[in-house]
C-alpha cells in the first residue's frame, strides 16, 4: 500500500473531520523556516495536523524537558526536583533520575527534528514515527488495528511520560531497535490544554506503521463494529 493510497484508506476509516497523521524524523535538512516556539513544543506538534511543517532544533526547543525529550540536550539539573517538588509528578527526586536514565536517551546527531502532515510527507524512511491525535472513538479503532497482528501484551502502551516523550522519545526508540509497540500519551497534565479536551495521542514507531499499512484493509476498522463507531464519529448518530 503505498502513502497515497493509506490516507484515502485512512479517510475512509476515520472520517474527513479526523486530523491524518503526523510523520516526525530527524534530518540534516530542515523542512520549513526554525521559527521561535512557545516554552511547551506540544501545541507546535498540534498545529502541524493543519497542514504547516514544523521543525524543531536545539535553539528553538526552550523548555529543559523538550530538549531532553527530543534529544537536543542533556538533562538539565533542575528537572528532578521540578517533576518531583513542583509538578509532584514523581514521589522523589531519584524516582524521576531512575527513571530518565532508564529511558537511555541518546542525544541526536542530526540538527533538525521535523514535523510534517503525512499527506506531505515524501519519504516514509526519513520518519522515525507516526503520531495520531486521537478522540476515544478514534483511539478504538487504531487500538483495534494495532492488536490485529499483534498478541504481545505490550502492543499498545501507555508509559508515564511527558507529552513530548509520549510524541517522540518512546517512538524514536522503538524505531531505532525495530520494535512493535505504539504508544498511548497525552496523559500529562502541563500539556493537556494544548490539544482538544478530548484528544490524546497514539504514537508507532514509523517500521510498525509500514507493517500496519499492509493489514490495515484486513482489520476490525472495515468490519461491522467499526462501522458503528464511524458513524458517531461523522455525527450521523450520537
Amino acid at each position: 500500500m503505498t502513502l497515497p493510497e493509506f490516507i484515502a484508506r485512512y479517510r475512509e476509516a476515520f472520517g474527513e473531520s479526523t486530523p491524518l497523521p503526523v510523520a516526525f524524523g530527524y534530518s540534516d535538512r530542515a523542512a520549513t523556516e526554525v521559527r521561535k516556539i512557545p516554552r511547551c513544543i506540544v501545541g507546535a506538534i498540534r498545529k502541524v495536523c493543519d497542514g504547516e511543517p514544523l521543525t524543531l532544533t536545539a535553539g528553538n526547543v526552550q523548555c529543559g524537558g523538550g530538549s531532553l525529550y527530543t534529544a537536543f540536550a542533556p538533562m538539565p539539573e533542575r528537572v528532578p526536583a521540578f517533576v518531583a517538588e513542583v509538578e509532584h509528578y514523581k514521589q522523589t527526586r531519584e524516582q524521576v533520575e531512575d527513571y530518565i536514565g532508564r529511558l537511555g536517551i541518546r542525544l541526536s546527531e542530526k540538527p533538525y527534528l521535523n514535523f510534517v502532515r503525512l499527506d506531505q510527507l515524501e519519504d516514509p524512511d526519513e520518519a522515525e514515527g507516526i503520531l495520531f491525535f486521537a478522540t476515544p472513538d478514534v483511539l478504538s479503532g487504531l487500538c483495534s488495528w494495532a492488536f490485529y497482528d499483534n498478541n504481545d501484551a505490550d502492543a499498545v502502551c501507555v508509559p508515564f511520560a511527558s507529552g513530548c516523550c509520549s510524541i517522540v522519545t518512546f517512538a524514536a526508540k522503538e524505531n531505532a531497535s525495530g520494535g512493535r509497540r505504539c504508544f498511548i500519551g497525552m496523559l500529562d497534565p502541563s500539556a493537556r490544554l494544548l490539544v482538544p479536551k478530548d484528544e490524546l495521542t497514539f504514537t508507532l514507531p514509523v517500521c510498525r506503521f509500514k507493517e500496519m499499512m499492509q493489514t490495515m484493509e484486513r482489520s476490525a476498522l472495515f468490519r461491522k463494529a467499526y462501522s458503528a463507531v464511524r458513524k458517531r464519529i461523522e455525527g450521523k448518530i450520537q
